[in-house]
């Protein structure tokens, strides 16, 4: 009863597991804004590395973000469209919790961890969360956007550790205290969403894929040209 899961808030990424939570397949790809371009084909790959055909999927979930507008949007819809073709169930879970989950698997539990990711124009999302045993997360502070300073500053993250791409652009948040490359606490791991998503829908909550864009997208339509009667 395979789970297929994607997130596409900073790299492309996608990975399929079975119901007992092993990952089948998974593949990444880092290159900023050519979400639409690789993801129908990643996932079409992944469902092809695991010899599994999408009509055995049971669930598709997919990361809510914080993110750009353009990237994120690819990401659900994708998903949206692909669990209503095959008549199952689409889940969504923030991405910034995926990289709170792979850090909860190697701290102590009781660890802050401050999870921040690139919002670009100089700025990060962020959440804060207390670690209560692996992939167990109390969410202290909900996604936020804010400049590094600012986040930096906030009484609230002293002492925590720090994970995502965010720390890593911006080092006045504080360096990673883990390699943080090798444990995947860069970008957030589809896999950690497949996991969060079904200890969440086990217990019963609502998992929507509402995108959590935190502010207004930078493209906008221009204004209507006013009519000239005469």
């Amino acid at each position: 009863m395979p789970v297929l899961a994607l997130d596409t808030s900073a790299a492309v990424a996608v990975a399929l597991l079975d119901d007992s939570g092993v990952v089948l397949a998974a593949r990444s790809d880092d290159q900023p804004r050519h979400h639409a371009e690789l993801l129908a084909p990643m996932v079409a790959d992944v469902l092809a590395d695991a010899g599994v055909d999408r009509t055995a999927l049971t669930s598709v979930v997919v990361g809510t973000g914080p993110a750009p507008f353009t990237g994120l949007r690819v990401g659900l819809v994708t998903a949206r469209t692909l669990a209503l073709g095959l008549g199952v169930p689409a889940r969504g879970v923030p991405s910034v919790d995926a990289l709170a989950a792979a850090a909860s698997r190697v701290v102590e539990p009781g660890t802050t961890v401050l999870v921040a990711t690139d919002a670009r124009r100089r700025e990060v999302y962020w959440s804060l969360y207390r670690v209560g045993g692996a992939g167990v997360l109390d969410v202290l502070v909900e996604p936020q956007v804010g400049a590094p300073d600012d986040v930096a500053a906030d009484d609230r993250v002293a002492g925590a550790l720090v994970v995502g791409r965010g720390a890593l652009l911006h080092p006045v948040l504080g360096g990673h205290d883990l390699d943080a490359d090798a444990l995947g606490l860069v970008d957030p791991d589809p896999a950690e969403l497949a996991l969060l998503a079904a200890a969440r829908a086990a217990r019963g909550e609502d998992l929507p894929t509402t995108p959590l864009y935190l502010r207004r997208p930078d493209a906008v339509p221009s204004a209507a040209r006013k009519r000239v009667l005469g």
